[in-house]
């Protein structure tokens, strides 16, 4: 046993029973340091954002999370907390206050660490331990990019480090369908110069960013970015005098080589990104998200199957809210019209689960693009049907309107 697990395993045991443990997620676990816990900890509750495969899922663990990922998903432990993501941080202060943190860092520089491709709501976790006197643990990793803003953390406030120079995972850059390609190119169309952009990982929002190339002067104001972001500085598409904002990074091997020490890049905490009203100061704020379902209401799921907590609100709401209330700015739908997998419709009479947010700019599917926002709901429910739905069951959906007074 190492001088520094000996440490770690120290610091562990003054924690209370069951301790909160609130480790960096997405795809940036700091996947030794936390075995290492596991090992010691016969109960706890392990908070993750977005967790992979691989989380400990055992008797003994509890886990928590406002946004499932693939590793808590199904769990008979998941205890899952719906909130809308840029109001996280504020669970950390009251109902969910965390007894450790568990980081995955660079390497020590000049006294400081780097959270590097994840800080989301991280810095929220840090100042609420530090506040209850908990436990602040780094894995240290040469092969964490280094970014700064909120990223960057001093040395000093990291009560045990574990060196551990694991690989960091990427996400190849992936290969857009005709109908996302098709879906992309009507979102594209209605970005203009200047304009801020917001999408999330996907096909159709991938398509979307690439197709805005030739455009000019466009800044970046995201909770993520991925490999299009990359493509869209490439291109010349940004605006060089504009630091480009997010609050974590998940791409390509070159996307993190490109990244690594780039002031361009500036990492913001949660409550800052997704905040709506720092949203809608961006000029020309363009959201573009998805769902599962869309209705004739222009309600959105994005989040439940088959009343199953498939994943959580995210930043969709916050950016909805925050690019409605911008100036020129636009919030955006885009799904396919059908789903292959399920083999149904996704533009629905009624959504059946959860809904996620409400009233877009604009729903875009293969189809078309129906426009939503400042028309009244018998017109919002027949542009759905007949610019935005597979003209499979556009008959079934004007049956529907009428039983729901919207024809």
């Amino acid at each position: 046993m190492t001088d520094s697990e000996e440490r770690l395993r120290k610091q562990l045991r003054r924690l209370p029973d069951e301790p909160r443990i609130v480790a960096t997620g997405n795809h940036v676990t700091p996947w030794h340091a936390l075995a290492l816990l596991d090992e010691v900890l016969p109960s706890y509750r392990l908070w993750v954002l977005n967790a992979q495969h691989g989380v400990p899922d055992r008797d003994g663990v509890v886990l928590e999370t406002p946004f499932v990922g693939p590793g808590m998903r199904k769990s008979p432990r998941l205890s899952y907390t719906p909130c809308r993501l840029s109001l996280v941080p504020s669970l950390f202060s009251s109902f969910m206050p965390p007894d450790a943190v568990l980081l995955h860092t660079t390497k020590p520089r000049n006294g400081k660490l780097s959270m590097g491709t994840e800080v989301n709501v991280l810095p929220a976790a840090i100042e609420a331990v530090r506040r209850r006197g908990g436990v602040i643990i780094a894995q240290v990793n040469e092969n964490m990019p280094w970014t700064s803003g909120d990223a960057v953390i001093s040395e000093s406030i990291v009560d045990v480090m574990i060196e551990a120079d694991d690989p960091l995972p990427t996400a190849p850059v992936g290969v857009i369908d005709d109908e996302s390609a098709l879906i992309g190119s009507m979102v594209a169309a209605r970005v203009k110069d200047g304009a801020t952009l917001q999408a999330g990982i996907g096909a159709v929002p991938d398509a979307a960013m690439r197709g805005l190339t030739t455009r000019r002067g466009l800044r970046v104001w995201t909770e993520m970015f991925s490999d299009s972001v990359f493509a869209l500085e490439q291109a010349g598409a940004l605006d060089r005098n504009v630091k480009l904002t997010a609050s974590f990074i998940f791409g390509s091997p070159e996307l993190m080589e490109w990244v690594d020490g780039n002031d361009r890049i500036k990492m913001v905490r949660t409550e800052v990104t997704n905040d709506p009203a720092r949203i809608a100061r961006n000029p020309q704020m363009v959201s573009i998200n998805t769902a599962l379902q869309v209705d004739l209401f222009g309600q959105a799921n994005a989040s439940r199957i088959n009343a199953r907590i498939h994943s959580g609100f995210g930043g969709q709401t916050d950016f909805i809210v925050g690019a409605l209330h911008s100036q020129g700015g636009q919030a955006l739908m885009a799904l396919r019209s059908w789903h292959p997998k399920a083999n149904v419709s996704t533009i629905v009479p009624l959504v059946d689960e959860p809904v996620t947010s409400f009233q877009p700019t604009a729903v875009i599917t293969e189809q078309g693009v129906a426009e939503v926002f400042g028309y009244n709901q018998r017109a919002q429910a027949r542009h759905l049907i007949r610019d935005a739905a597979n003209p499979k069951v556009r008959d079934e959906l004007w049956e529907e309107a009428a039983a729901l007074g919207l024809a």
